[in-house]
């Protein structure tokens, strides 16, 4: 895994809990994100979508928590993160996912971690982007 600070997207985090694959790239990311393996950057309005996303009631049937221990994960992913105000980013590729692109312009040496393949092929932020699996291969 990389050393440098990473931003990992809301469907990295989604597909961590969701996996029944204890060594998937998204599962060893969730548990590297809760044991402090490496580290990583939230905002409030990045920590804010993951909440929102994690308790709507079809995602919470399908990973099984209730809201209070969605919001236990979510303290205990606080307490090992770099909290950042996010800067001004260029447009994202998606309206959805400017939250990320601002993130990221809150400081150069920070990379993304998505599965969002719009993300991944934004060719100017490309070498700024990573997939699960390269995050974990590098």
């Amino acid at each position: 895994m990389s050393r440098r600070p990473v931003i990992v997207d809301t469907n990295v985090v989604v597909a961590g809990l969701l996996t029944a694959n204890a060594v998937s790239p998204v599962a060893r990311i969730l548990d590297g994100m809760l044991a402090a393996a490496f580290p990583f950057v939230l905002s409030e309005p990045l920590l804010a979508e993951y909440r929102k996303v994690l308790v709507r009631p079809t995602l919470r049937k399908q990973h099984g928590l209730t809201v209070p221990e969605v919001d236990i994960l979510l303290t205990d992913m606080v307490q090992q993160a770099i909290v950042l105000v996010p800067g001004v980013g260029l447009p994202a590729p998606d309206v959805g996912d400017q939250l990320l692109w601002d993130l990221l312009a809150a400081r150069t040496d920070l990379v993304l971690v998505t599965g969002d393949q719009a993300l991944l092929d934004d060719i100017a932020m490309q070498p700024r982007v990573l997939s699960p699996r390269a995050f974990i291969e590098g």
